[in-house]
């Protein structure tokens, strides 16, 4: 269960500094967007992707200390 929570964390924590960096140079980075399908394709987030790329980014760094914290107990 660590193992699945440290890789699934940092991977969310990859993609959303992805994101982030992705909407701060305008969609320069085509390759970094992975998370582009989301933010563009729920309606709510229409015009919030770079706060939806900070969530997903800070949920992963939380996933990662999570997974510490089981090992622990």
């Amino acid at each position: 269960m660590k193992k699945f929570l440290e890789v699934t964390g940092f991977l969310l924590a990859l993609l959303g500094v992805a994101g982030v960096v992705r909407e701060l140079t305008d969609g320069w980075f085509r390759l970094l967007g992975a998370t582009r399908f989301l933010t563009e394709n729920v309606g709510f987030l229409e015009g919030r992707e770079l706060f939806a790329n900070i969530v997903i980014a800070v949920l992963g760094l939380v996933l990662m200390i999570v997974s510490g914290r089981v090992a622990k107990s």
